[in-house]
C-alpha cells in the first residue's frame, strides 16, 4: 500500500526557487521545452544526467549518476534515512516526467520496491494489492509515495506536467531489478 506523508522541510532539501520555476511550466508547453527546463534544474542542482528518454508516449525520464544516489536521497527525500538503503548496491535515481492527462501502465515489479517524491506539479497515483485498479489519489509537491515489491501501481498526469523523483530498493541482491522488470497489466499505448 502506498504511504502518504506530509511535506517535509529540510535545509538540505531541494532548491524551492528552482522548483517554483518548474511549477510554472505551462501544461501546453512543448515536451522538448519541458525537458530542457527540468534538465537545467537537475544540472544546476549539481546532478549528472547519464541517460534520458523523452520518447515515451506518457512523457519520459532522466536517469542520474548512480554515485550521486546518497545526495539525491538527502536532497529529494528529506526525512528518509540513508540507512534504509544499506545493502542496496544500486538505487537507480531518476526523475519521471508525466505529461498532462497521460498515464503510465498499470504495472508491478518482481525485484524492487520504489519510493517516489513529487517534485513539481500535482500527480495522481493508483495502487492496489490485486490486479484490480483502484481509484487514484492526488499527490502534491513534497509528498512521498512508497510502493512495495509486487504492489500494482500507475502514475497519472493531471492538468499539468508532473515531475517525480524515484529511487529503487532492489529486493533480490543476486538479481537486481532493471527496466525489464515491469509486468504491465494494462497500458494505454499497447505496450
Amino acid at each position: 500500500m502506498a504511504i502518504r506523508t506530509g511535506l517535509h522541510t529540510n535545509a538540505r532539501s531541494y532548491d524551492k526557487l528552482s522548483v517554483n520555476r518548474m511549477n510554472n511550466i505551462p501544461a501546453q508547453a512543448h515536451k522538448q521545452t519541458v525537458f530542457e527546463e527540468i534538465r537545467d534544474y537537475v544540472t544546476q542542482s549539481g546532478f549528472s544526467i547519464v541517460g534520458e528518454d523523452l520518447s515515451r508516449p506518457w512523457g519520459g525520464f532522466m536517469v542520474l549518476d548512480e554515485s550521486q544516489a546518497p545526495r539525491f536521497i538527502e536532497t529529494f527525500f528529506p526525512g528518509i534515512s540513508l540507512t534504509e538503503f544499506d545493502g542496496f548496491s544500486k538505487l537507480s535515481p531518476k526523475f519521471l516526467i508525466v505529461a498532462p492527462g497521460a498515464r503510465l501502465s498499470w504495472q508491478y515489479h518482481h525485484r524492487r520496491a520504489e519510493i517516489w517524491r513529487v517534485v513539481s506539479g500535482t500527480v495522481e497515483v493508483a495502487v492496489s494489492n490485486s490486479d484490480e485498479e483502484q481509484t487514484p489519489k492526488s499527490y502534491a509537491p513534497g509528498e512521498i509515495i512508497r510502493l512495495r515489491q509486487g504492489e500494482r501501481h500507475r502514475l497519472i498526469g493531471t492538468n499539468e506536467y508532473g515531475v517525480v523523483a524515484e529511487i529503487w530498493q532492489h529486493t533480490d541482491p543476486l538479481s537486481p531489478s532493471d527496466e525489464s522488470d515491469i509486468v504491465r497489466l494494462q497500458d494505454d499505448f499497447g505496450r
